[in-house]
């Protein structure tokens, strides 16, 4: 849809269709009410209160339904909005939905309900991001930390960043086109505020990996020679059966996956044991493979050998393939090791002891800090505005660390201010608004 034109009245399921409690139809638009008077049968409707009755096609009865309204501009969209809450089941819902089109709605188009509220000044570009991450956060944390984005947090840090840059690019502006009446701004002050700006905006964007871990999850992999334990630690990570343990080596042949919740979304990977031997089979030899092209592809391995022998030749071997990994050293077994050195951390996968502490230090390790200290998530896309606005400030303090023309600085500060407006929706084309509501849900 095109952001220039009139907005329609638009309608879609706002629950998953399927067997449920309740359903809901959301109709949003000019014509909202004047479509839910013409099918249902008790249309009073008044701000904060809801009406019980029947949804009717002429004089048959569909469904007994609560209907919720909500009068433009206090609603979800800024405009006029009624939720039908109907019995759930795809066929009652439809039932309805088909209803509601018959008399003057269109289908609402992917994230169309969030790209209004969008429009219409219900929430900026971030917030409206952040609707997305919630449905589609992969962890109860990720979902918390979407929810501060929601609320604004991440919208106030650029809006305190870009009225910095704006007063600096005003007090520069007023130098320039009225020289008699007011003077240029002094270099150092310049420099000191470019400072300023450049430090607000790294602090925004030091969570950027940890966002992105958060966003897209993580690959750990447990790497080790055979019969080390790695199928047990795999195991007792899960908390769960999932790979084959026996003292044989080269039990697992296959690499391994599953998905472990540790605030962040992990894919935990157990491969086959790596090691040089003539004795290894074609089968044993394509595990081992595999398992070197996980461990490449990893963000975080779990490097295991048996502390109960202590780490040999072999291990140093494994372990040399990872001097260009972030890695861990787990020492397994250490319930019926001997001694024990600072170079590992010792855990018994077996026992399970260590594990709990294991998965606390997984997480900050992915992240690099802890995922419950952060205060919103960013994207790429608001990523590449930041570094945008960054690069252009950066350029306007070397200029006024040389004395530079201040009319050639403002170019420079002008591009930061509409990098960032970028971000939050100020400044954006339909084909990138149309981008980001594509990754939305029907009904959101």
């Amino acid at each position: 849809m095109n952001i220039r034109e009139e907005f329609d009245t638009i309608a879609a399921p706002a629950t998953p269709m399927g067997m449920g409690g309740v359903g809901i139809i959301r109709i949003s638009g000019d014509k909202a009410f004047e479509i839910a008077e013409k099918i249902f049968s008790n249309p009073k409707f008044e701000p904060r209160k809801f009406n019980l009755g029947w949804i009717k096609d002429g004089d048959v009865k569909i469904d007994e339904v609560v209907v919720l309204p909500f009068f433009a501009p206090n609603s979800y969209t800024g405009e006029n909005v009624v939720e039908i809450q109907c019995h759930g089941g795809i066929n009652v819902i439809r039932n309805i939905l088909n209803l509601v089109l018959k008399h003057g709605a269109r289908m609402a188009e992917k994230g169309e309900f969030t790209k209004r509220a969008f429009l219409n000044k219900r929430m900026d570009l971030s917030q409206a991001e952040s609707v997305a991450d919630i449905i589609h956060s992969k962890t109860s944390e990720f979902a918390k930390v979407s929810m501060k984005n929601l609320s604004g947090v991440l919208k106030d840090k650029i809006n305190d960043i870009r009225n910095d840059i704006f007063e600096v690019l005003s007090k520069i502006t007023a130098g320039i086109d009225f020289p008699e009446d007011v003077e240029e701004p002094d270099y150092s002050y310049l420099v000191n505020r470019f400072e300023e700006i450049l430090d607000k905006i790294d602090k925004v964007l030091s969570g950027a990996e940890t966002s992105n871990i958060f966003r897209e999850g993580a690959k750990v992999v447990i790497i080790g020679k055979p019969n080390v334990g790695k199928s047990s630690l795999f195991n007792a990570l899960l908390n769960l059966d999932r790979a084959i343990v026996t003292d044989i080596a080269g039990t697992t042949r296959d690499v391994l996956r599953e998905t472990l919740d540790l605030g962040i979304p992990v894919t935990l990977i157990d491969t086959a044991g790596i090691r040089e031997d003539e004795d290894v089979s074609r089968v044993e030899k394509i595990g081992i493979e595999f398992s070197k092209q996980s461990m490449d592809e990893a963000d975080l391995v779990l490097f295991v050998y048996d502390a109960s022998k202590g780490m040999d030749s072999e291990d140093r071997e494994v372990l040399e393939l990872l001097k260009d990994k972030k890695y861990i050293i787990l020492a397994n077994k250490s319930d019926i090791a001997d001694k024990k050195t600072d170079e590992a951390v010792y855990i018994s996968a077996a026992m399970g002891e260590g594990i709990e502490d294991l998965r606390k230090t997984l997480k900050t390790k992915v992240c690099g800090i802890e995922p419950e200290s952060l205060d919103f998530v960013t994207n790429t896309r608001q990523q590449a505005c930041l570094k945008k606005a960054r690069n252009s400030i950066e350029q306007a303090l070397l200029a006024s660390q040389v004395n530079e023309l201040q009319d050639l600085i403002s170019i420079d500060v002008k591009s930061a201010v509409l990098a960032l407006d970028e971000l939050t929706g100020e400044l954006l084309t339909d084909s990138v608004l149309d981008n980001i509501f594509e990754n939305f849900c029907i009904g959101k």
